[in-house]
């Protein structure tokens, strides 16, 4: 009898602790951003569009224009039990070049409460071009709505 209460036991603890686990969030990130250190390879006025696929890869945006920037996006879930997803963390890389394909701001900017802001900028002049669009991006990264879409709203 004593072996099938310590058995008994046993298996309790471990649908208890199994529980306890599946309780636990879950983080799931999206997209890619290049690295500080990636980022510091490329020199502004000097690297070409050329030189930075290789260094840190094409990105998965681009500008409208056939001049525009490049544009790496990355936002961090977190999952937790029957909760909807929700973003913790939302980061994007802006490379812009000129009109002959040279490397011309390198700006990264975050979400935080609602609002853009400028992690790091390196520009080679005082004009910085593009920022609403940048805002644009950033606060419409999963914000949709699918009743939007087929019509229910």
């Amino acid at each position: 009898m004593s072996n099938i209460s310590t058995l008994m036991k046993s298996v309790m603890i471990g649908l208890v602790l199994l529980a306890l686990g599946a309780c636990a969030a879950t983080y799931r990130n999206h997209g890619y951003i290049p690295t500080d250190g990636e980022l510091d390879l490329i020199l502004v006025g000097v690297d070409t569009r050329e030189t930075v696929a290789s260094s840190v890869g094409r990105p998965t945006s681009t500008g409208v224009l056939a001049d525009g920037g490049w544009y790496y996006a990355q936002s961090r879930w977190r999952h937790h039990l029957y909760k909807a997803p929700q973003e913790i963390e939302r980061q994007l890389v802006a490379i812009s070049f000129d009109g002959d394909g040279v490397v011309e701001n390198i700006e990264r900017f975050a979400l935080e409460d609602g609002q853009v802001v400028t992690l790091s900028r390196r520009v080679t002049e005082s004009n910085i071009r593009g920022v609403t669009f940048i805002g644009q991006i950033l606060s419409n990264i999963g914000n949709f709505d699918a009743g939007q879409v087929i019509g229910e709203n």
